[in-house]
């Protein structure tokens, strides 16, 4: 099954958005919580399969993230890649807010 990857859908627990980005958020999850999350279709509520969504992940390149024990063990974030992705994916009247409010901290 083809999904178009700027579909609306909604991710239990964190709002509509699109399909690509609910999945990479999805990957992204602990195991456990990655177990209990769910994607409906916007368009008619249909909550997509969680192999779907490892197919889908597996298409576009979107590796699930590891269940890590210790924090010793945790990768290295490179933060300025994770806040390009953040922007890019995010809605513009959520970065005009983030702006304002940015602008605000910093003339205190």
């Amino acid at each position: 099954m083809t999904s178009d990857p700027e579909e609306s859908v909604r991710l239990q627990g964190y709002g509509e958005m699109t399909l690509r980005t609910a999945v990479t958020t999805m990957m992204l999850l602990a195991p456990r919580e990655r177990a209990d999350a769910a994607i409906f279709r916007v368009r008619d509520g249909v909550r997509l399969a969680s192999s779907e969504i490892a197919e889908l992940a597996s298409e576009w390149g979107i590796e699930p993230a590891p269940e890590i024990r210790s924090p010793k063990l945790v990768p290295e974030q490179d933060w300025t890649y994770v806040v390009r992705g953040m922007v890019r994916e995010a809605p513009l009247p959520a970065l005009m807010i983030a702006f304002m409010v940015g602008m605000l901290v910093a003339r205190r």
